[in-house]
């Protein structure tokens, strides 16, 4: 009897696994490298006992070995070991046309990084938007790489959802409509200058191995990050549960009026393409149609939307802002600085904290430190979070700049020595200390657009 049950556990289990290895095909051979090209750099590929080797060059610019064919929806699992010194990741959904910088390769990104800053598992979009979701702030998937073997990745790419795991540990949990399918390629980084402790160092890659099929019954179960929604003016599922708001729904301007009015200006913006944009008079502030405020007033929430700037750009998005001043050009209130830091003069203007009228800064009061701009013309993601504490943070594009606590003896020495401490930004008390305001969008005479402006209010 004994016999039997373990011929019949036996039995299941051979027909399981035999099951789940139908549903996976090797994307990589072992042997060679066909089914595949290289792209841009001419760093080295070869393969050594089964596995695809990378060795970094200098003077070279990233290279890609990219598969011929393209896929859409897929489960993608690959084991990965890299030289600490380096950084690599694996391009899916990626593309490389001619009409798109001289064929240099674009698209998701799933992000190697063995170095100290931990950045493996996010996902970075390559030469394009840049990062989507980092592990800033989450210890536990920075802790997911192994610095002394082999770590196993699975990409999950189903619909507008991916999700990646390092380690079993869920690192990337976004919503996407960015590309829905390419080619995917392993990367060597570029190296440039010098750096000789990098040159020759190899990254990696066995195992490889992609499902096609039947993928929603194939999803790995267990615990998720929290979701990242880059699907523009929409929330998901999850978002509404967490208490989300839309503030814009891409069409209409419901929920926004004009500052000290009230209905919205009858010119000076614009929604076209699922934006809502502030139209350019050659710099004047609050000259043309002037700033919009929400109709609803806030006091603890996270707020988040994405902005797009023009060359020499200035505006900004304003919280707290009470309207108790008499109009004299923009609404007061703690602004969230945008500015194109390259060309625009405020951006070396000195006050009496240098840096702090550059982009994601808190405007004249405080600088932001180790950004990422994605540059004019390109959307950027802000958030900022109010806590019920009255600690404030300032994000861009999935890493915090700065950080303050609202109404501390530090904050007020801040204010104290900016423009801010003259008696026309106090009519409401003491300078952004309001118990509660409205956001601002702000016109300052350039064009700059904004979209996904969603908002949850914090207890």
């Amino acid at each position: 009897m004994k016999k039997i049950i373990f011929l019949l556990i036996a039995t299941v289990i051979t027909v399981s696994c035999s099951s789940e290895d139908k549903s996976w095909t090797k994307l990589f051979n072992g042997k060679n490298f066909d089914g595949f090209k290289q792209l841009n750099g001419q760093a080295p590929f070869t393969v050594e006992n089964g596995c695809v080797v990378g060795t970094t060059v200098k003077d070279q610019p990233s290279s890609f070995m990219a598969t011929e064919k393209e896929y859409g929806d897929f489960i993608l699992e690959f084991e990965c070991e890299a030289d600490t010194s380096l950084n690599s990741g694996v391009q899916f959904r990626s593309l490389s046309t001619p009409d798109y910088d001289n064929g240099r390769v674009h698209g998701y990104q799933c992000e190697i990084d063995p170095s100290d800053r931990a950045w493996s598992g996010g996902i970075y979009d390559e030469a394009r938007r840049g990062w989507l979701v980092t592990n800033d702030g989450d210890e536990k998937a920075k802790a997911a790489w192994n610095k002394t073997g082999w770590n196993k990745y699975r990409v999950e790419a189903i619909g507008n959802s991916i999700r990646i795991w390092l380690n079993e540990v869920n690192t990337a949990n976004l919503l996407d409509e960015e590309t829905s399918s390419g080619f995917i390629a392993f990367q060597i980084h570029s190296l440039y200058g010098n750096k000789p402790w990098q040159e020759g160092k190899q990254v990696k890659f066995r195992n490889i191995r992609i499902m096609t099929e039947n993928l929603e019954a194939n999803r790995k179960q267990g615990e998720l990050k929290p979701l990242v929604n880059r699907v523009p003016n929409t929330l998901s599922e999850e978002e509404k549960a967490q208490g989300w708001a839309l503030m814009f729904d891409g069409q209409t301007v419901e929920g926004w009026r004009g500052a000290h009015k009230d209905s919205f200006p009858e010119h000076g913006w614009k929604v076209e393409n699922g934006a809502i944009t502030v139209l350019s008079s050659k710099g004047e502030e609050a000259a043309n149609g002037g700033d919009i405020v929400s109709r609803e007033m806030y006091s603890a929430f996270e707020l988040e939307l994405e902005f797009k700037y023009s060359t020499g750009a200035n505006s900004g998005i304003k919280y707290f802002v009470t309207e108790s001043e008499k109009q004299k050009g923009s609404a007061y209130g703690l602004e969230y600085q945008i500015l194109d830091d390259r060309t625009h003069p405020d951006a070396k203007l000195y006050t009496s904290f240098p840096g702090s009228r550059k982009l994601s800064s808190l405007y004249d009061l405080l600088a932001a430190r180790n950004k990422r701009d994605n540059g004019v013309g390109q959307w950027n993601l802000a958030r900022i979070v109010v806590r019920p504490d009255n600690h404030v943070e300032h994000w861009l594009n999935g890493f915090k700049v700065l950080e303050y606590e609202r109404g501390s003896d530090a904050f007020r020495e801040l204010v104290a020595g900016s423009k801010y401490a003259a008696p026309e930004y106090n009519t409401a008390g003491a300078f952004g200390e309001a118990p509660e305001g409205r956001i601002l969008l702000q016109d300052h005479g350039d064009e700059v657009s904004f979209r996904s402006i969603k908002i949850k209010q914090l207890q």
